[in-house]
């Protein structure tokens, strides 16, 4: 169970990393660089993690359940300047959608190998856990509360008036906090899609 924890620990690091050099890489070929210039393209966590969300929080959660899980933090947004961005219209929204596609498509291609592949028991249980937090941590994302990539995407559709950006301000003051009410309360529910998105690529239920 230790090793299964310490193992969960450092896939949700490098899933996060992974879906932070998305978004750079994205920027980036759009025409930003501002990520490639600060060295956010970088597997190297030192450069990515956050004090609270990559290390307190996580730390906090494993010792709250006991290693039970789900463990969840997130890491340094990666800076980008939408004004260099060649696609000023969709730009932020590519860039925003980036670090979801790259831990789904992470998750599809480990699933699919589960699925297609009699993996020894020693592989089957790790490949397990990287498809399941990935898909995790991609739903999680997709979330529409501040810092997380759906708050961008669904602000980019709201109109431009005092009452929406209200809402925008008061999401942007207060979205830790629910960030981290929703981590305690509703992450079940996000842990319920993953294990189905889980079953029907892999072709099984998930074994944790």
């Amino acid at each position: 169970m230790f090793a299964i924890t310490v193992f969960s620990l450092v896939i949700l690091l490098f899933s996060i990393i992974i879906h932070e050099i998305a978004h750079g890489s994205v920027a980036l070929f759009l025409g930003d660089s501002t990520a490639k210039r600060e060295g956010r393209l970088t597997l190297n966590p030192l450069k990515h993690l956050d004090l609270f969300g990559s290390i307190i929080l996580p730390l906090f959660l494993l010792l709250a359940t006991r290693g039970q899980g789900p463990i969840f933090g997130w890491a340094k947004p990666v800076p980008v300047n939408a004004y260099n961005l060649k696609d000023q219209k969709w730009g932020m929204i590519k860039v925003s959608l980036a670090g979801p596609a790259a831990n789904f498509a992470v998750a599809i291609l480990f699933g699919l190998v589960i699925r297609f592949i009699d993996l020894p028991q020693a592989l089957l249980i790790p490949f397990t856990i990287i498809t399941v937090y990935n898909f995790l941590w991609a739903l999680f994302n997709l979330l529409p509360i501040p810092p997380l990539d759906g708050s961008h995407i669904i602000f980019s559709f709201f109109p431009r008036n005092r009452q929406w950006m209200d809402i925008k301000n008061f999401l942007y003051q207060y979205g830790t906090i629910i960030l981290i009410f929703f981590i305690f309360f509703g992450i079940g529910f996000l842990s319920d899609i993953a294990t189905t998105l889980f079953r029907l690529v892999a072709g099984a239920s998930p074994l944790m």
